[in-house]
């Protein structure tokens, strides 16, 4: 099976018409406003200050309990979608799927008033893993619009681009949207936040709306996997039997991308516990890092097309070790530059931004590169769950900040980039296929 891999990796084609191509960057600005407004930013806190009562001695676990089953869930279903791929189904109706699922299912967030939580924990759960198993489909369309020397390039674009959607969603909810006093309005607060979610549904299907009409649904052909039962996809042994140099990558992917995503899901919590930053200040860090990794993963995808994605990754790992490592010491910093600790947080957060955007790009390309030809959804579905799975190792943060202080769990953030960089130096045929590539 490691030579089929190979030879898929020498194939060369053109890339696909630049319309097709706006088309699938499209959809990554279109699905950046649900996962910045809903997951990261605006609604988490909504959930966990309004929805859930006063009196409950339980706040931030309701909302991790949508998170963590969304995440569960997707698990399971990325690898079947990625299988019926393989045997055909359409991407673009699996997509439109996934996305109204996920959009009209926001709508009823609205409904959503104090005290309703359970409801709004189900209405998460369905949103949200409808948002993961579609970022995994619109994935799978990556290697039917690049040649591979250019994967890098366009992955990087769209997934700069969506940055893009992240900063528009952001400006149109918290500044035209959500405007009422939450202490001396909160009727009107709530409403708004009710009506933002109605709001980001219908930003959603109508940026998506240029996907489905330029991205062109090439058929498999013959290009099809044996006939076998869908519970083949979930045996991740069997898979990796089948693809032994994408998995060899999947679990380099695994522990970088956990220190990617302990930075996502806990950078607002380490900024205003342990510097002690207010939120005009996290709002500057997050504009300026919106920025940073859309130029980022646009950069990087160039610099990919001349040097290999192999040298990318390893250099934005570098990176991100770098950036950490700011952060660990930032006070001693802060004291040698002479200057404050929010100026020094900010120029971390800039180099951490610039790699947050193009390390996930090159992933993906990369995936698109060493996937067998004929289990290119296979291959997404399981990048999928990797990514899941880098998740839920991201959370062990929170238990050794606990443990150890904040500062010191940094340590581990850090060991994830390195443990990273040594598993993705075994990849070797990365080596060969950049060479191929030119």
């Amino acid at each position: 099976m490691e030579s089929s891999t190979s030879s898929a990796a020498i194939q060369v084609k053109k890339n696909a018409p630049k319309r097709q191509i706006f088309g699938w960057a499209m959809y990554d600005i279109a699905n950046q406003a649900y996962t910045t407004i809903v997951i990261s930013f605006v609604y988490s806190a909504f959930f966990v200050a309004y929805i859930v009562p006063e009196e409950s001695q339980w706040r931030d676990a309701y909302w991790s309990i949508a998170i963590i089953g969304s995440t569960l869930i997707a698990m399971v279903l990325s690898p079947m979608v990625g299988h019926w791929i393989d045997r055909g189904v359409s991407k673009k109706k699996l997509l439109a799927w996934s996305t109204l699922i996920c959009a009209s299912f926001t709508c009823l967030l609205y409904f959503i008033g104090p005290g309703d939580v359970w409801w709004g924990i189900a209405i998460i759960l369905i949103t949200n893993t409808a948002w993961m198993v579609g970022e995994a489909i619109m994935s799978a369309f990556l290697p039917e619009l690049a040649s591979r020397k250019n994967m890098g390039l366009i992955s990087g674009l769209g997934w700069g681009l969506g940055y893009l959607g992240g900063f528009v969603s952001m400006v149109m909810v918290s500044v035209i949207i959500i405007r009422a006093d939450p202490i001396a309005e909160r009727g009107l607060y709530i409403a708004q936040h009710q009506w933002a979610m109605i709001a980001i549904s219908i930003y959603f299907v109508l940026v998506a709306i240029p996907t489905f009409m330029l991205v062109k649904d090439k058929p498999k052909g013959t290009n099809l996997v044996p006939r076998e039962h869908w519970r083949e996809s979930l045996n991740l042994f069997r898979q990796q039997r089948l693809q032994p140099v994408l998995f060899r990558f999947f679990w380099a992917f695994l522990f970088y991308m956990a220190g990617v995503q302990t930075v996502i899901k806990f950078i607002g919590i380490y900024s205003t516990g342990e510097l002690g930053l207010t939120q005009t200040d996290l709002v500057a860090v997050f504009l300026a890092t919106q920025f940073s990794a859309l130029f980022g993963a646009i950069g990087f995808g160039v610099v990919e097309r001349f040097v290999g994605a192999r040298k990318v990754l390893f250099a934005v790992i570098g990176l991100w070790i770098i950036a950490i490592s700011g952060m660990y010491g930032i006070h001693d910093i802060a004291a040698w530059l002479n200057m404050s600790v929010r100026d020094v947080f900010l120029i971390v957060a800039l180099l951490a931004g610039t790699g947050i955007g193009s390390i996930q790009a090159s992933s993906r390309s990369l995936v698109g590169l060493l996937a067998a030809p004929e289990r290119d959804g296979s291959a997404f579905g399981l990048w999928g769950v990797f990514n899941r799975m880098a998740m839920l190792l991201a959370a062990t943060f929170g238990i050794v900040a606990d443990l150890f202080s904040r500062q010191n769990a940094l340590l581990m953030v850090i060991a994830f980039f390195i443990i990273g960089a040594v598993l993705l130096a075994r990849v070797t045929q990365l080596s060969a296929l950049s060479r191929a590539r030119h």
